[in-house]
């Protein structure tokens, strides 16, 4: 069935946001200027934390695996989506659709499990800070970032294969900016219900039991703090999370929108407009949400511009 479908269909269009070319042009600016920023914040967050030995600890760890799937995710949607943003023909062939999905899909899952992974690592931090470098010990960690890796790409593997099964006849124009799972699945010319029970279990799988794993941590977090008795150590210990809290917010509370949902809505425009927050808006804002609310993220900052200052000098002179 597979090979049918790439004999009936060899490209996609994809409509993407608008067909006038002055809001084209505008949007291609304006997102390209997004992503530049996304690219280069990410770049320094991995920058500092690999120049800084004081970084080199799991929290640190975790968000430079974070910071790596951002700018990922955003380059797997963003310069097609500009290409097409200046080109007449807004094709895509078959198989880079495919591929685009896969990596957007998996990128998406591996950030959601990630969170979770980084919630478990603040979890220790505040309730055993005492046990904190025993139990958060380099094997564990880097077992947890492998687990959120494989299984975010078993999923996507897997929900990839299928989607690309399913016979599309000619239904070759996707409403959407990108090869989006639920939009390639709507071209089906078939029944797609197993297809959409399959997203949803995936969704409930790689979403929602990673969102548990966060709140539950945070429930024992938030336990632990008011527990603190003087002001000063409350706010340490809920300043030790506030990054990594805002992430969350930002993250789970866009995808959980997105997929978990009554079929009528939102509608196809809204679905864009959410993509786009996804794939452009959070992963350039991770970044400054990490290096503006964390102190030792902002220390190496100005330490690493500090020794940029002072080789810009010596080389002046």
């Amino acid at each position: 069935m597979g090979a049918d479908n790439q004999t009936l269909v060899r490209e996609f269009i994809l409509l993407g946001l608008s067909s006038d070319w002055d809001t084209r042009v505008a949007l291609f600016v304006l997102f390209l200027v997004m992503y530049l920023v996304t690219v280069l914040g990410n770049f320094l967050i991995l920058l500092v934390i690999r120049l800084d030995s004081r970084l080199h600890t799991p929290m640190y760890f975790f968000l430079t695996n974070l910071s790596l799937v951002d700018v990922s995710y955003a380059t797997s949607i963003v310069p097609q989506m500009l290409v097409h943003f200046l080109a007449e023909h807004k094709g895509i062939p078959y198989v880079r659709c495919a591929a685009q999905l896969f990596f957007s899909l998996g990128l998406g899952g591996i950030e959601f499990v990630l969170l979770a992974v980084m919630a478990y690592d603040r979890y220790v931090a505040v309730c055993d800070p005492l046990r904190y470098l025993v139990i958060m010990h380099g094997g564990l960690c880097a077992r947890l970032a492998i687990t959120s890796w494989v299984s975010a790409s078993v999923n996507s593997l897997m929900q990839t294969t299928i989607t690309f099964q399913l016979p599309m006849c000619m239904n070759k124009y996707i409403d959407h900016i990108s090869c989006e799972l639920l939009a390639v699945v709507r071209l089906a010319c078939v029944d797609t219900t197993s297809n959409e029970i399959a997203i949803m279990v995936s969704s409930i799988v790689l979403l929602m039991t990673p969102f548990c794993l966060v709140l539950l941590s945070y429930i024992q977090i938030i336990s632990t703090i008011l527990k603190i008795q003087s002001t000063e150590g409350r706010k340490k210990a809920f300043h030790t999370c506030a990054s990594h809290l805002a992430v969350v917010v930002l993250c789970y509370g866009m995808a959980i929108f997105t997929y978990i949902q009554p079929r009528s809505s939102p509608s196809v425009l809204q679905e864009k407009l959410i993509s786009l927050f996804y794939a452009i808006l959070t992963p350039m804002l991770n970044p400054m949400i990490y290096s503006l609310r964390n102190k030792e993220v902002k220390g190496a900052f100005q330490k690493l511009l500090g020794q940029l200052s002072g080789l810009t000098s010596k080389l002046a002179t």
